[in-house]
């Protein structure tokens, strides 16, 4: 199922009062979007600042998650990892406590599926409405609103909550029950990588023969070897220009989500393995704060380059 019609202005949607809790790289545009919609966004940050930021896009920034959940008819999270997740639903201050039965809780982070399974049944027994719904776009797909949303949960939850996808994202699709949208997303990042990486080794192959590189990338993309990663990666990777789209700290543990699952399932993965190796010594060595297209600078530095993870070097 893709993505809902128009936009709706209608009563029903007016009436949705929406938390975000976490206002980071991915959530602040999102909770703007639902601004922009027409929906009543209560957003929380354990950083103030990102909350008045919303604040003066039109939301309400709260003190406290029981704060801006109390009210809500719909609890969206982003925040970083699935013990931050676990956290924010079942701590004294959490949704868990303090959220109304029958309010429908997205989280939007990426985490363990197996966690998102666990974490749904308790939002159930509380009566809450779960949906795990990663995200994928980074950072210019989220301020855009037209990410790709992978969800897992009851269908009928889904279906209620298609303003609000729409509000977001693009291409909104349900792809099972609980813990489905982050085995879809773990299998996204899986492809991510193993791109960057692919890209990253053409560049500098391109490099080393001292052709027109943005002609190159050019062409590339015009044919099979075109992709959202070319498109959005290969510029930054020319321009050695690495600010954060979707850091390479959180990608690494993505793929340990992607490594863990896969063998717990039995499956081999021999290219995300050795992705996932290469994207932690890249973290290792200082490069955790750069764009994930940052895996550029270990290719480099294997190449005999300086691989600076500095993210300010520029190209001759």
């Amino acid at each position: 199922m893709g993505r809902r019609g128009a936009r709706r202005e209608d009563t029903e949607l007016m009436s949705k009062n929406i938390a975000v809790i976490g206002l980071g790289i991915m959530g602040l545009p999102m909770a703007k979007n639902l601004v922009g919609a027409g929906f009543k966004v209560t957003g929380y940050n354990r950083s103030p600042e990102k909350a008045k930021a919303l604040s003066a896009a039109g939301g309400t920034a709260a003190g406290s998650i029981a704060e801006a959940v109390a009210e809500a008819d719909v609890i969206i999270t982003m925040v970083p990892d699935s013990p931050d997740v676990e956290a924010v639903l079942t701590g004294e201050d959490g949704i868990l406590v303090h959220a109304r039965a029958g309010a429908t809780w997205i989280d939007a982070s990426t985490i363990r599926p197996d966690t998102a399974i666990e974490l749904a049944g308790k939002a159930r027994d509380a009566g809450l409405k779960p949906l795990d719904a990663p995200v994928s776009g980074g950072e210019q797909g989220a301020i855009d609103g037209v990410l790709s949303i992978m969800v897992g949960g009851d269908q009928a939850d889904f279906d209620a909550m298609a303003d609000v996808f729409d509000a977001v994202g693009k291409t909104v699709v349900r792809v099972g029950p609980s813990g489905s949208g982050q085995t879809v997303k773990a299998a996204n990042q899986l492809i991510v990588a193993v791109n960057i990486q692919a890209l990253s080794e053409a560049v500098a192959f391109l490099e080393a023969y001292g052709v027109d590189t943005t002609a190159a990338l050019q062409v590339l993309g015009g044919g099979l070897a075109g992709s959202k990663v070319l498109e959005q990666k290969g510029q930054k990777m020319l321009d050695r220009s690495f600010e954060p789209g979707f850091r390479l700290q959180l990608h690494h543990k993505d793929m340990g989500i992607v490594t863990s699952a896969a063998r717990e399932a039995g499956v081999a993965t021999p290219l995300a393995a050795s992705v996932a190796q290469l994207v932690a010594a890249t973290v290792q060595q200082g490069g955790g704060h750069l764009d994930h297209s940052g895996l550029f600078t270990l290719v480099e530095q294997l190449s005999g380059g300086a691989g600076d993870t500095g993210g300010t070097r520029n190209a001759a």
